[in-house]
């Protein structure tokens, strides 16, 4: 299996969400990688973790998140792989539920969310965002 870090996701994915007529609710699945140290890229000296700026960025995205009607569901620290193997472990999953594609597609492209994006920015090395629904079943 292959796959590709970013830190934002393709305009095209993006573009198909925006367009989604779906209204069931939606999961998203993050796995995100850390910084060391954060990158602000603006001369600051202030030194923090990426993680750290990160949550920064996490703090004010749940508040925007649960005032549209979204909610966060879980957000660990990983630990250690158990079956099977992976180089470059992730440092954190979270699962976010949005009101449908649409609503996540608004909320992250509001203004209140590209203001704190910054923080998000300077953390993130790297993160996997996955889209999926609620179940109760598994097989």
């Amino acid at each position: 299996m292959n796959y590709e870090i970013d830190v934002y996701p393709k305009r095209e994915k993006l573009m198909e969400l925006a367009g989604s007529k779906d209204p069931a609710p939606i999961v998203m699945l993050n796995l995100l990688k850390f910084r060391d140290i954060a990158d602000y890229g603006d001369g600051r000296t202030e030194k923090v973790s990426g993680q750290e700026a990160y949550m920064r960025y996490g703090r004010e995205m749940r508040k925007i998140v649960e005032a549209r009607g979204g909610r966060m569901l879980i957000s660990a620290e990983l630990k250690d792989v158990v079956i099977g193997s992976v180089d470059g472990m992730w440092d954190v999953v979270a699962l976010v539920e949005y009101p449908s594609a649409a609503a996540f597609f608004a909320i992250a492209s509001s203004p209140e969310v590209l203001e704190i994006s910054k923080h998000r920015t300077a953390g993130l090395a790297g993160q996997l965002l996955i889209r999926s629904t609620l179940s109760n079943e598994i097989g």
